[in-house]
């Protein structure tokens, strides 16, 4: 099945506020009741990441099966870590990850193409996401400790770094 990973714009907003609604309801379902527990993200939350351009949407068939927030540059959160990143290295960010489990793979190929735009990628997940951990893990990124949003809640930071080997 084809795909493309293309910016997701305003006529987008339907769809990606009921898909992330799903993802959190199947989070909290499924061993994951704390994680986006106050409605983030909200409509304007995406309305906000579509208009600044870092909001991404996977299409196949005309239908978003997944998306996520992707930019180049400094995270706050993840500028005081409880452990240590890979390298200090510029290095893109991965976030909101979201998908519709429609399309086996989805998250596999949004970490590729996350890989595809930055050498370097950080991300984080909370502590009962097991999926998104597996799924890092899978896809060769490394635990590197913990960060805290800007409300103080704790987030497993983990680094894809091409040139890393594990001892």
């Amino acid at each position: 099945m084809e795909y493309t990973i293309t910016k997701a714009c305003k006529k987008d907003l339907n769809e990606l506020v009921i898909l992330y609604e799903e993802a959190r309801n199947f989070m909290h379902t499924h061993g994951n009741p704390n994680q986006w527990n106050d409605g983030h993200p909200a409509a304007d939350d995406l309305l906000k990441d579509i208009e600044q351009g870092i909001l991404y949407v996977l299409k196949s068939d005309g239908k978003i099966d997944g998306a996520f927030v992707y930019y180049e540059g400094i995270d706050p959160t993840y500028l005081k870590i409880d452990g240590a990143w890979l390298n200090n290295r510029p290095y893109g960010v991965g976030h909101k990850v979201v998908s519709s489990r429609k399309r086996k793979g989805t998250g596999s190929l949004i970490i590729d193409y996350l890989k595809k735009h930055s050498h370097y990628v950080r991300m984080d997940t909370h502590e009962d996401n097991l999926p998104m951990q597996n799924l890092l893990k899978k896809e060769g990124f490394v635990y590197c400790g913990t960060i805290y949003l800007a409300n103080d809640d704790p987030r497993m930071a983990f680094m894809f770094d091409p040139d890393y080997q594990q001892t």
